[in-house]
């Protein structure tokens, strides 16, 4: 067949990961061309200029599996079957009250056989990390997006009682991901962004919650941030959240700039035109 249609994917490698039989990629496309509207075209013309780029996850099986979230599935190419893994009935039950107890959907899609499988594109930030075999991490919510079949997805409650009612942002149940296996991460900053202590019988003390994961050995509470609740009511800071022993802690304290200019009124957002106000000359 012929056409005139020089086809060329303009698709960067970010980054990739790879165990024995599965590897993630990171893909990211150098600009977007199909805009045929003038505000569409304005808009992807400032977005190239702001540095915001569409990216796109591949997940390459080799006789192996991974699921991913609900919903992200573009499109997949080879011998590959999709299924629910939800464990039989006792573990479709223990997953949805989970699910209830998280917030985070625990019954994925479990893709299984050779080939590619391509997540939907978006602009969001994506981290690979690789769990050795007993290695935990505890993750904010909705932040899964896809991890190899090894690794197991399940649920853990908060140990400390402050934790568990002072938390703010915090729930009673976190959910935890355990190795061995390669996971991504949906993150909402940019990964130059995200601060990552290493912890050895130290303490983080947090300003609010800006932590998106930590690790297995790292125990978390929220404590007054002085000895006295007087100094703390002066203090100005109230409660912080407390993450104590040894591991790693992932911060994000750019998010709450990033959700301020969200809030902020958009330049670009069309509005409605005022209708002028009629005033009549009848006394």
């Amino acid at each position: 067949m012929k056409t005139n249609i020089n086809i060329t994917n303009s698709l960067n490698l970010l980054c990739e990961m790879e165990s024995e039989r599965v590897k993630f990629q990171v893909l990211e496309y150098e600009e977007l061309k199909g805009s045929s509207e003038l505000s569409s075209a304005f808009m992807l013309s400032y977005m190239r200029s702001a540095g915001i780029r569409l990216r796109q996850v591949k997940i390459v099986l080799m006789d192996s599996s991974a699921y991913v979230e609900q919903g992200a599935l573009s499109f997949l190419r080879g011998n590959i079957d999709i299924s629910s893994d939800t464990g039989g009935p006792a573990g479709l039950a223990g997953k949805l009250f989970s699910s209830n107890l998280t917030g985070e959907t625990l019954i994925k899609p479990l893709f299984s056989g050779r080939g590619e499988v391509m997540l939907e594109p978006s602009f969001n930030h994506y981290v690979l990390i690789e769990l050795k075999s007993g290695e935990e991490v505890f993750i904010d919510d909705r932040m899964f997006f896809a991890a190899e079949g090894s690794v197991k997805m399940g649920t853990k409650m908060v140990k400390s009682i402050s934790g568990a009612v002072l938390g703010g942002g915090e729930k009673l149940f976190q959910t935890s991901l355990k190795g061995p296996g390669l996971v991504c991460l949906e993150v909402p900053v940019p990964e130059e962004e995200i601060f990552k202590y290493r912890l050895k019988d130290d303490a983080l003390k947090v300003d609010g919650s800006y932590a998106i994961l930590r690790t297995g050995n790292i125990e978390f509470t929220v404590e007054k941030a002085s000895a006295s609740f007087i100094g703390s009511a002066f203090s100005g800071e109230g409660f912080l959240h407390v993450y104590r022993g040894t591991g790693e802690v992932w911060l994000m304290q750019t998010k709450q700039v990033y959700d301020e200019l969200r809030e902020a009124e958009n330049p670009f957002e069309r509005r409605k035109p005022v209708k002028p106000v009629e005033v009549s000359n009848k006394e």
